[in-house]
């Protein structure tokens, strides 16, 4: 069985599978052309993205906006397919960063670590941009679509569910992490059923995208089979010759053990899973690492109070430096033990998918 193409309004996905922004820097224009060119949707990650520009201390809204776009018409230099931006609600820049990913005509917005509330009003005349909030509640859901439809009349174009096995930051408290209750699969249908009358009032559907944790064709098939239109994966775009992070933070993947693999408390105040080291050790032993805030790049980071620099620890790492950084990655990083062109990725996901979903 081949995989069902992923309609979202008038896009059309070949393939039902998402590639997770993941910042500082790790998806950018290589990596999500590569995905893009292979049927699904590539999706670059704004948090900090211009952080390598010569004047990000100075000007950093401008030196964000102007990576962003760089990034973007690079990717469409590369692929003729479909290119997202993930951009974070709670990124001090966000409303620039969004102006300037509408402006340059990206397919597909994806917002999350926050509710997105005010999104769609940053659409002009003529913007075929889709809007796609991540939630990982149906409460969250239905707040987001009555709030859009009361001031924009105006419902989401699709809603990406992330559950508690994602990487990165998690829209969940730390107590939820390993609650059943807050399983993928549970919340993926309990916002399926939260959004289907909504939509139907409105003569459409809301397609439901299912993230975190997923990691192989049979795991597509699962979530499919619940209902979800499609799924986002991150952690197996890492270890792709085309993701853009360096060799070295491929390497965090294949080198990480189950139990290394941990939750910790981001200086953005969420929670966030990566890959254990000696800085993540440091941290929690109370080592503060002081620094002055050059960037502003998140509005709920307390500076005063925060252990250390999130973009600056972030970036590092893109560059394959982890003695002031680390990986975030998804609970399943563990299993990963090669690197493979996304080419070949996709095609063994297909495979099992097929054996799967007989």
């Amino acid at each position: 069985m081949d995989f069902p193409e992923l309609k979202i309004g008038d896009l059309v996905s070949r393939i039902p599978i998402i590639q997770g922004g993941m910042g500082v820097g790790i998806s950018l224009a290589g990596l999500a052309s590569a995905v893009a060119n292979e049927g699904g949707i590539g999706v670059i990650a704004a948090a900090m993205i211009g952080i390598d520009e010569p004047d990000v201390t100075v000007n950093p809204t401008g030196a964000n906006v102007r990576a962003l776009k760089r990034e973007i018409r690079k990717a469409r230099e590369l692929t003729g397919g479909i290119i997202g931006v993930n951009i974070m609600v709670a990124m001090t820049h966000y409303s620039d960063l969004v102006k300037a990913s509408i402006e340059e005509a990206v397919d597909i917005i994806i917002s999350g670590a926050g509710l997105p509330m005010d999104l769609p009003g940053y659409l002009v005349q003529g913007a075929k941009t889709k809007l796609v909030p991540i939630v990982s509640s149906g409460r969250a859901a239905r707040l987001i679509c009555m709030k859009w439809l009361a001031k924009y009349d105006y419902l989401p174009d699709a809603f990406v569910v992330e559950g508690p096995k994602a990487g990165g930051h998690l829209g969940l408290k730390k107590e939820q992490i390993d609650d059943p209750d807050y399983a993928l699969e549970k919340i993926v249908k309990e916002v399926i059923e939260t959004v289907k009358p909504i939509a139907s009032e409105r003569n459409t559907t809301i397609p439901v995208i299912a993230a975190g944790g997923i990691f192989t064709g049979s795991d597509i098939c699962e979530m499919l089979n619940i209902g979800a239109a499609g799924v986002q994966m991150g952690t197996r775009f890492v270890a792709t010759n085309e993701c853009d992070a360096d060799s070295g933070f491929k390497q965090t993947y294949l080198d990480a053990k189950k139990e290394d693999l941990v939750i910790i408390k981001s200086p953005v105040g969420l929670p966030g899973r990566a890959v254990r080291n000696l800085f993540l050790d440091e941290v929690e032993n109370g080592n503060k690492k002081p620094f002055k805030c050059p960037y502003q790049c998140v509005k709920t980071c307390d500076t005063a109070k925060s252990p250390y620099c999130i973009a600056l620890a972030l970036a590092g790492a893109k560059k394959g430096k982890f003695k002031n950084g680390f990986a975030f990655a998804g609970s399943n990083a563990y299993r990963i033990n090669e690197i493979i062109s996304v080419k070949e990725l996709i095609r063994s996901l297909q495979m099992e998918f097929s054996q799967a979903c007989l």
